[in-house]
């Protein structure tokens, strides 16, 4: 593999660039993430059963398509480099599919349970063909390692604005139905769901036309010989599974306290007129702002792993006393108070993820000769959408076992307590799988450090 980098330094207006990417796509993810189970349960009209289903079965689709295109983006040759180009050729698909998702068509259930199979797949395909060759592009825009890690709180920080937008838009459109989406017209969601997509497609293009490909890698030829390698190097980094495992745990906590907030809003607390759930959402992405801001500093302190683990046995142990609130005013407000401790964490352990990964590729590079960057930050989309739909998945289907009804003024007792342990006790399972796999992960700072200088000789020598 020929592998040269330029010596001009990247500069803030590509820093800048790389963040509006996941500006974008947080803003799409964080609605998915938060609002499908409901729009699913109690607008679109899919039993939660059903509804639970159709999120994990399309998730087997995308360990598939994920690695897929990973494997593609690494052998893509074109004028802009071999992962910048989907942004802009996918920016237009990725809109429309996020559109099309939250349409509900006017038809039998049957027909409306494949409508949803067909779109959701659709929309984790364009999602995957736009997010994997975007999140390569952090190992081609600097080969700087602290670098990898300003790039990367960039793109947190713009991500959790995104996010942040995305819960105000939310937070309106409550307002404009009374307090609770679940009683919104189907067209008026795919109206409030439109505005988002419009947003995303400019935020794209604006990220393609303000980032460039430093780090020059050889385009693959595509066959199956080098394929076969790059799978097989893949499966034996021991790096990668550890923290796959991590990044899949985290993800889970953040899925199912995200994706059960509006239930336990509607039927712990009831609909309040001061903090709706989506102003609660948005109180968590301004706390995961201010944990990006300083995930750099900690990071440099202690160490890109010990920050993982950390933040991750911290939203445990906050997750687990959210079960021991009371229903009253002062419980309220400790929610919130917990809410954003957690967020503060989550935020400084963000950009470590994608920073690790990274690391992961040079790992690769050093003991395989090869980075196969794309195929392996497709893993970091795979943990993101798997780790996201086994949420939701797992969510809905404690709420169906549970015996959770729309249509009832007051849930059971056992409904509640299950509602309030997606709340606290639940989430905690997946930062515990976190927390053990990070436990192993070998690749800490000094290791690092001796991996990239003999990374630096090896490509000195090309």
């Amino acid at each position: 593999m020929n592998l040269t980098a330029t010596p001009a330094k990247a500069t803030l207006k590509e820093k800048i660039g790389y963040g509006l990417g996941d500006f974008s796509s947080s803003m799409f993810w964080k609605i998915f993430s938060y609002y499908l189970p409901i729009f699913y349960s109690d607008v679109f009209g899919l039993k939660p059963q059903h509804a639970a289903l159709l999120l994990l079965v399309t998730k087997l689709y995308d360990a598939v398509s994920d690695p897929v295109m990973g494997v593609i983006a690494d052998r893509t040759r074109s004028k802009w480099g071999k992962y910048r180009p989907y942004l802009l050729w996918i920016a237009v698909p990725f809109a429309l599919a996020g559109v099309l998702s939250f349409y509900t068509p006017d038809a039998s259930y049957s027909f409306k349970h494949v409508y949803a199979y067909v779109m959701y797949i659709l929309m984790m395909t364009v999602y995957t063909a736009i997010n994997v060759p975007y999140g390569a592009m952090l190992g081609v825009m600097t080969d700087d390692p602290r670098e990898k890690s300003v790039f990367s709180s960039f793109r947190m920080f713009f991500a959790y604005i995104g996010s942040f937008l995305a819960m105000g838009i939310f937070a309106i459109f409550e307002k404009q139905v009374g307090g609770n989406v679940g009683e919104a017209s189907p067209a008026s969601w795919t109206l409030v769901v439109g505005i988002v997509a419009l947003l995303c497609l400019l935020l794209f293009l604006g990220c393609f036309a303000l980032t460039r490909e430093r780090v020059r890698q050889e385009a693959k030829e595509a066959g199956s010989a080098s394929v076969g390698k790059d799978l097989k190097a893949l499966l034996g980094n021991r790096p990668w599974w550890l923290l796959l495992g991590g990044g899949i745990g985290i993800l889970l906590f953040n899925s199912i306290r995200g994706g059960s907030a509006a239930y336990y809003f509607a039927n712990i607390l009831g609909t309040s007129p001061i903090l709706t759930c989506a102003v609660y959402l948005m109180i968590g992405e301004i706390a995961q702002m201010l944990g990006v801001l300083l995930a750099v500093p900690v990071s440099d302190r202690i160490g890109k792993k010990n920050t993982f683990l950390s933040v991750l046995v911290f939203i445990t142990v906050l997750s687990i006393l959210v079960w021991f609130l009371p229903n009253t005013a002062g419980g309220f407000w400790a929610l919130v108070v917990l809410q954003v401790l957690i967020c503060i964490a989550i935020g400084l352990n963000s950009p470590m993820l994608w920073s690790m990964f990274a690391d992961v590729a040079d790992y690769s590079e050093l003991k395989n000769g090869s980075a196969s960057t794309g195929l392996i930050f497709s893993s970091s989309s795979m943990a993101q959408k798997f780790g996201g739909a086994l949420g939701a998945f797992l969510l809905m289907q404690v709420l169906a076992l549970a015996g959770y009804d729309k249509d009832l003024a007051m849930q059971a007792p056992q409904t509640l307590s299950a509602i309030r342990a997606l709340m606290s006790w639940i989430p905690a399972v997946g930062s515990v799988l976190g927390i053990v796999c990070l436990a192993f992960y070998p690749l800490t700072t000094s290791r690092m450090e001796k991996i990239h200088g003999e990374l630096e000789i090896k490509r000195n020598n090309i």
